[in-house]
Formats: structure tokens, C-alpha cells, sequence
């Protein structure tokens, strides 16, 4: 009998917990489902339809038609690789980067949580004003373009950075690899100090240099941090739009226009709202695909 008590009153504690548990993630769930899971839904089924903001009565099941007109679409294409390329190169450089950095303010010496602030402030700042400076900075004109200016002191011909097709995505992604830097810099700067200074203390004893210690006691230990900033850093690249759309409206020559920006352009400014869910459906698939791919390829065992 007192073994079913003490049974029975296991069981209603368990209850107690799984209830108490569902009530407390309940605010998080509706908005999980009410600002994502539902919104996903909805593009996917209003890609199989022609349906025109303007005309929001009008609208015609078209089935895979709005695909197979994506898929035909040059601009969808060199929307992609323009995506691809700026995922491909601001993604190691902003890593590297903020890795070097948290490296450098992870001393405990007088004065360093002044370099924090500063190497972290631009990442707390809009991106729309941070965007707009940057615009400023890369102006052709060397009266007010400041990089141009420090160039011609120098006896070098101004750059037209963001007018010209072969340098327009590659300041963009200069200006987005230091915005972005300081946010994944605080994350390695809390894996270096979860790292324990004894390893590093027994590497020293056994004659391991600063290079050696790195790469056999800092990277090891930074390993999940690695893949968390790289996953991150990855997804965030995808959704590139409020630089290009501040800074070059896509241009030139359609060279900085990404993916959300084809979205963008299609949905909001052109009104073919269908074709432009039918984008963001494919665009969500690439994202979830490239996120498990590299999530299979950094598995360890």
C-alpha cells in the first residue's frame, strides 16, 4: 500500500511538471506559430496562386506556374549567385575576424573593455544608418567620399566602389563583415573564457608555442562555439537585403541585387505577390538545405 501511495504521488508530481511546463512555453509557442510556422504556410500556398496586391480579389490557382516561370527568370538566377558569392566570402572573413578579435580583447590588461565597446558598437547600431555612413564613405567624389579622399592624398585615382559592377558587391561585403564582427566576437569571447586557463598552462610546460597552443588547445576547445557562429553567420548572410537596398538598390547592372532583394522587388514593388511567395519558398528550402548540410559536414563524432 505504501509502495502505491509513494507511485501514485510520483505520477502526480510528473503530471504537475508537464503541466506547469506547457503553460510557461505556451506564450513562446503562439508566437512561434502565430509570426513563423503560420506565415510559411501562407507563402506556401498562395505560390500556387496569381495573386496581384492591387487586385486582392483576383485571385487564380496557377499551380506550379509561378516555379516554373522562377526557374526561367535570369534575374532569379543571377539573384542566387550574387547571394552565394557574398555567403560564400563575408561568411570565413567576418569569422575570422571576430575570432581575431575576441583573441585580442580576451587579455584582462587596463583598458581592454574599451575595445569591446567599440569593436561591438557598430553591431547595436541600425544597420539603415550604418548603411547610410557607409555610402558616405565610399562616395566617388573625393570632396565628400572620405576613402576616396585618403586615396588621392596618396596620388591614387579615386574608386567608384559602389557604382562599379566589379567592386559594388565587394565593399558591401567589406562594410557587412565589420558591422557584423563584433556580435560573433562576444560569442568566441565567452567560449575562450569557458576554455580552462590550465590547459594552457599545461601546454606551456610541455613547450607548446603561442601557434601551438592555438591549434591544439584553443581551436579544440572553441569547436561548438565554431559551429554555432558558423551556422549563424551563414543565415544571416542569406538574408542580405537592407545594405544593398540602401546602398545600391540592386545595382549596378543588377550585381548586388540577393535574394530577399528579388523577393523584395517582386512582392512590394512590382505587386505579384504569388511569384513572390513562390520565391521565398524556394529560398526558405535553400536555407534549410545549406543549414543541415553544414551542419552534417562540422558533425564530430
Amino acid at each position: 500500500m505504501a509502495g502505491t501511495k509513494t507511485s501514485q504521488k510520483h505520477n502526480g508530481y510528473k503530471r504537475t511538471e508537464k503541466l506547469s511546463g506547457m503553460i510557461m512555453s505556451a506564450p513562446a509557442v503562439i508566437l512561434l506559430a502565430g509570426f513563423l510556422i503560420v506565415p510559411i504556410i501562407y507563402t506556401i500556398y498562395y505560390s500556387f496562386f496569381t495573386y496581384q496586391v492591387i487586385r486582392p480579389d483576383n485571385i487564380i490557382f496557377s499551380g506550379i506556374e509561378n516555379y516554373i516561370s522562377l526557374f526561367q527568370d535570369g534575374s532569379f538566377w543571377q539573384a542566387l549567385r550574387n547571394t552565394v558569392y557574398f555567403t560564400v566570402i563575408v561568411v570565413p572573413v567576418q569569422c575570422v575576424l571576430a575570432l581575431a578579435l575576441a583573441m585580442l580583447v580576451s587579455s584582462r590588461r587596463r583598458g581592454v573593455s574599451v575595445f569591446r565597446t567599440m569593436y561591438f558598437s557598430p553591431q547595436v547600431t541600425s544597420m539603415v544608418v550604418i548603411a547610410i555612413l557607409w555610402t558616405i564613405l565610399y562616395n566617388s567624389n573625393a570632396n565628400t567620399g572620405l576613402i576616396n579622399a585618403l586615396l588621392t592624398s596618396f596620388g591614387m585615382e579615386p574608386i567608384d566602389f559602389l557604382n562599379n559592377p566589379k567592386t559594388a558587391m565587394n565593399a558591401i561585403i567589406f562594410m557587412s563583415a565589420w558591422q557584423g564582427a563584433g556580435y560573433q566576437m562576444m560569442i568566441f569571447l565567452a567560449g575562450l573564457n569557458g576554455i580552462p586557463q590550465e590547459q594552457y598552462e599545461a601546454a606551456s610546460v610541455d613547450g607548446a608555442g603561442k601557434w601551438a597552443q592555438f591549434r591544439y588547445v584553443t581551436i579544440p576547445g572553441l569547436m561548438n562555439t565554431i559551429k554555432y557562429v558558423l551556422m549563424i553567420t551563414i543565415i544571416q548572410a542569406m538574408k542580405l537585403f537592407t545594405q544593398p537596398y540602401i546602398m545600391t538598390k540592386g545595382g549596378p547592372q543588377n550585381k548586388t541585387k540577393t535574394l530577399v532583394y528579388y523577393i523584395y522587388e517582386q512582392g512590394f514593388q512590382r505587386g505579384n505577390f504569388g511569384y513572390a511567395c513562390a520565391a521565398a519558398a524556394v529560398f526558405f528550402i535553400l536555407v534549410v538545405i545549406i543549414s543541415l548540410v553544414v551542419k552534417k559536414l562540422t558533425k564530430t563524432n
